[in-house]
């Protein structure tokens, strides 16, 4: 059969996907990135915040109206948190169940395929696609009760996968071409709660067990980094790059999300980080007009951003999830002034973003080398790519130079026009 698969939200729903694919292949089933070529349509939804909610039912919709004669499966958080709202859909699995999607699918859809001849055993979808990053899921559920966060009610307890699966996973994508993996899940720092484990040796063992030139985290939270993690940067496959979501920069504020982190905490993490690993990149979210926000609490969160010198910042507007303690808390802010803090924040975001990256000009780095962008300079073409510490760089090249999926070392030159990006030459 032709599948085409479709996701919204997070890394990690990134990474589903990409197993989904790689399993519905192994069973000798096409994917097709055209959705009306598919026979079956898998929607992997999100349901972090309305909006998520909204375009999760749109997608869902779009399907059914352009392709009404293929199967249709959805998962993910929206569909886990409310099932029976997807009429019209064939199969709903539960985010319990996502690890065997592709399983269930193959039963309850009687779906038939002759298994593919394994003449090319590491062929692997993400490279059809001309992608050279792929999202490995480390572990799912969270034990954390975040009153902001839908997200874990949907995703249920800690589940953490063996060691040994990962390994073999990374492998193979390696074998396949692959040059950098990002270790995702709801909660990795929480990894091994359940199987007498933790994300420091997990990390370690990645490092002795596989040989992939990059190795990625994805989102953790502050407080689950122990004082030794800090040792597990001196190998430079692991990269030096930390999403650390913050939520908001005034205390009163925390307290009311439950979140296990002060400023006071998160700034002396952040000192420490900083000197134990050189050129760090470091990250966060911050979510715009939690309940009760007054304008002085605010006003802390700008000042505690910009003190904390981020290089990119991921910013949410809040939006109330039922069944979540903060939906039932008083005093909610404005769409309006969310609006406005919004843009404030956008605002301070990209002069940060422009700062860190005028901090690493003239500084050499190894760049994996993503893709052609499609414009030609002079007959030159123009490469892109990211830098260890996830600064985006464009290369113009002679029009000749392959460099697709290649690691070279560039030196950072300038900013672009745009300020989005830095100029790079070849060493």
């Amino acid at each position: 059969m032709r599948v085409h698969l479709k996701t919204l939200g997070c890394r990690l729903n990134e990474a589903e996907l990409e197993t989904w694919s790689r399993d519905f292949q192994a069973l000798g089933h096409e994917l097709t990135q055209e959705l009306n070529e598919a026979d079956l349509v898998v929607v992997n939804t999100c349901a972090v915040t309305s909006e998520a909610v909204r375009k999760s039912r749109q997608l869902i919709r779009r399907a059914q109206r352009n392709n009404p004669t293929a199967k249709l499966v959805v998962s993910g958080c929206y569909a886990s948190l409310d099932p029976t709202d997807s009429p019209g859909v064939d199969l709903v699995i539960n985010n319990q169940d996502k690890d065997r999607l592709v399983e269930i699918v193959s039963k309850q859809l009687n779906l038939h395929a002759m298994p593919e001849m394994a003449t090319e055993p590491g062929e692997n979808i993400l490279l059809a696609r001309g992608r050279q990053r792929a999202f490995i899921k480390v572990q799912d559920g969270c034990r954390y009760r975040c009153t902001f966060c839908i997200v874990t009610l949907a995703r249920g307890e800690e589940r953490s996968r063996p060691a040994s699966e990962i390994i073999d996973e990374i492998n193979e994508l390696h074998a396949s071409g692959m040059h950098e993996v990002v270790l995702t899940g709801v909660h990795i720092g929480g990894y091994g709660s359940d199987i007498e484990s933790d994300l420091f040796q997990l990390i370690q063992v990645l490092l002795e067990e596989t040989t992939i030139p990059r190795i990625r985290l994805g989102s953790v939270e502050p407080w689950d980094l122990p004082e030794n993690f800090w040792s597990l940067f001196e190998n430079r496959r692991l990269m030096p790059h930390l999403h650390l979501p913050l939520q908001s920069g005034a205390d009163s504020v925390l307290r009311r999300m439950a979140r296990r982190c002060s400023t006071v905490d998160f700034r002396q993490l952040i000192k420490l980080a900083r000197q134990r690993v050189p050129n760090l990149c470091i990250t966060t979210d911050i979510i715009v007009g939690f309940p009760g926000e007054t304008d002085d609490e605010w006003q802390q969160t700008l000042t505690f951003v910009e003190q904390m010198k981020f290089s990119h910042l991921h910013i949410f507007n809040y939006s109330a999830r039922p069944g979540t303690k903060a939906a039932e808390l008083p005093e909610h802010v404005g769409r309006e002034i969310q609006k406005q803090r919004s843009q404030t924040l956008h605002t301070l975001g990209e002069q940060l973003k422009q700062a860190a990256q005028q901090a690493n000009l003239g500084l050499e780095f190894s760049v994996l080398i993503e893709s052609k962008t499609g414009k030609t300079i002079d007959g030159q073409a123009i490469w892109s790519g990211y830098t260890p510490n996830f600064l985006r760089v464009v290369l113009q090249t002679p029009g000749e130079l392959v460099l697709g999926n290649c690691i070279r070392q560039v030196r950072l030159e300038s900013l672009s026009d745009e300020g989005n990006q830095i100029r790079a030459t070849l060493v």
